[in-house]
């Protein structure tokens, strides 16, 4: 029906939507202001303090850490944003477009790591590692070796934490590149094929160009989580800018330093953003027409090819989650009496609860802004846009602390308003509640889901909505019959992925959190810092065996939206 509706209307509607477009949009517009104004209401809480003098502390930063935590904070970057390309492209274009031994199952394995928080693969890797851990006990009993015979790298260092990021955060590269390949063309990869090229000049001359949004998006996503990491970088004693927020903040109680090193790290976020967008903004990688869902001719890979591919897809899945998995697991029954009690049915509960609603309000307000700069994509609606998806790039406890000003303030006026009228008291409405946690949970997450959105939203062409337009179809039932369908891999990969963040998710829990009401991440927390690794196993694997379910069924999604077949080369 999509298809007869474009060829039928196509070029009545290239005449006339343009103004019905402008014109009819204003709602969708003013929904994105509103919406940008309320997530954004933690970010500049905390803004207004970066042009607050903060008088001899920051001359102490500036002349003493700040430099490391540009140069570390830059060379974790260009670390990271290197691994993440080359193992989420590569892999996601292994298991898409060739055939292996074992590709069906990395289809999925290879998301498993997105399962596992960058702070416990620091744990457990620094426990199997380090001088008294089982590989090296293992090599030393086995080549006869002392202490000092022998050289291993230092896994608490920054190559440790760019290794350990790595493994981490691919994940967001591949699902967003693989969704891609399978949303490209048949037409264009099928005349590469003809005219003589090899599977990888298809690659590299074909799919990546046309992939870029998507790969940059999933690269963004990745890197902002790389500056906002704190467990692993502070285990590591990598002093980063992340660290140097924390430790400013609740070490030297300076509230007005610590958010202006907060508003340096999103200015520097921006900044990376404008530029990747500058870069392809003449660029165009819509691809219409009825070929683009055909069937994927797979390339069967043969000889040493095919087992280098498996080695290749192995390799990321064994280092990012079953080697921490099994670390834990041998961790687990050996101390199964400590790990295990009773609170971890409520633990479990409280973490789906808020992941749930979270992804939900995330995705449904990713939806409305997207398509608001869809329709109305003026400077006021970008801005408001971005800002209010710039959550990512604070780290969650200044995030938490942002939410609280202004929360406790509206709690604390009411309340005194309602004592000094009525002689009641209303308490905390806000803060301190399940509401104010979800609100941390969308403002942190929010890039996320809006990200992978707006991504999916610009390869269809606006052809489609022209066409749909000349029909005498609204913008809300373009956006419900034609582009929802349409998107629906990549809805389900924006909401799974904000799922499964917040299940992760530490800092803004540990603030934000009502009384009594505590989730898996807090409990690995507190057995983890007190040197309680062992203890802390159980809660540990069922973070894991929860990010497990959304991360099959988000794999499957992706697989049913587009059917692959097979030929040989």
């Amino acid at each position: 029906m999509i298809r007869n509706l474009y060829e039928n209307t196509k070029d009545f509607a290239f005449r006339s939507a343009g103004k019905r477009m402008r014109s009819g949009s204003g709602w969708w517009s003013i929904s994105t202001l509103i919406i940008a104004l309320l997530v954004s209401i933690p970010v500049l809480s905390v803004a207004v303090n970066i042009f607050v003098p903060a008088g001899e502390v920051w001359q102490h930063l500036a002349s003493t850490v700040l430099p490391d935590y540009v140069k570390n904070s830059f060379w974790l970057m260009i670390g990271v944003g290197t691994g993440v390309f080359i193992i989420g492209v590569g892999t996601a274009w292994l298991v898409t477009m060739t055939r292996f031994p074992g590709s069906r199952f990395f289809e999925w394995a290879l998301l498993l790591p997105l399962a596992v928080p960058a702070y416990l693969m620091a744990y457990t890797y620094t426990d199997f590692l380090s001088f008294t851990g089982p590989l090296q006990g293992f090599i030393r009993s086995v080549m006869g070796w002392q202490a000092g015979d022998y050289w291993f790298p230092e896994i608490r260092s920054l190559e440790g934490a760019i290794v350990m990021m790595s493994f981490v955060f691919y994940p967001y590269v591949y699902i967003l590149s693989r969704a891609a390949f399978l949303e490209q063309s048949h037409s264009l990869l099928e005349a590469s094929r003809s005219l003589g090229a090899t599977a990888f000049e298809s690659f590299y001359k074909i799919a990546i160009p046309l992939a870029r949004p998507s790969i940059a998006a999933g690269m963004a996503l990745a890197l902002m989580e790389t500056l906002n990491d704190f467990g692993t970088v502070d285990y590591f004693g990598v002093q980063t800018f992340t660290t140097g927020i924390y430790r400013t903040w609740f070490g030297l109680g300076e509230r007005v330093a610590a958010a202006q090193l907060a508003g340096f790290l999103l200015l520097f976020i921006l900044v990376l953003i404008l530029v990747e967008r500058w870069s392809r903004n003449k660029m165009d990688f819509q691809q219409g027409g009825a070929s683009r869902f055909r069937f994927i001719s797979q390339y069967e890979i043969k000889d040493w090819k095919k087992w280098g591919s498996m080695i290749a897809c192995a390799i990321p899945v064994l280092a990012g989650f079953f080697i921490p998995l099994l670390i834990l697991v041998d961790m687990f029954l050996e101390n199964m009496g400590a790990a295990l009690d009773a609170r971890f049915i409520q633990y479990a509960f409280n973490t789906f609860l808020v992941a749930i609603l979270s992804g939900f309000i995330a995705l449904f307000i990713s939806l409305v802004m997207a398509y608001s700069l869809r329709l109305h994509p003026t400077y006021l609606t970008k801005t408001a846009a971005r800002i209010g998806s710039m959550g990512y790039a604070i780290p969650g406890s200044v995030i938490a602390v942002g939410i609280l000003i202004p929360f406790g303030w509206f709690d604390n006026t009411l309340d005194a308003w309602l004592r000094t009228t009525f002689g009641i008291s209303s308490g905390l409405l806000l803060s301190g509640t399940i509401f104010a946690l979800v609100f941390a949970y969308v403002v942190r997450f929010l890039a996320v889901s809006f990200t992978t959105v707006e991504a999916s939203l610009t390869k269809i062409t606006p052809n489609m909505d022209e066409a749909a337009e000349g029909l005498g179809y609204r913008f809300d039932q373009i956006l419900r019959k034609i582009h929802i369908p349409m998107m629906s891999g990549s809805l389900f990969a924006a909401m799974m992925l904000v799922i499964v963040d917040v299940i992760k998710e530490l800092p803004a829990t540990l603030i934000v959190r009502p009384f009594n009401f505590d989730t898996l991440a807090v409990q690995v927390y507190r057995l983890a810092s007190d040197e309680r690794l062992a203890e802390s196993s159980g809660a540990a694997l069922a973070i894991i065996l929860a990010g497990l379910i959304p991360v099959i069924i988000l794999s499957k999604s992706i697989s049913a939206s587009r059917k692959i077949g097979s030929s040989k080369e």
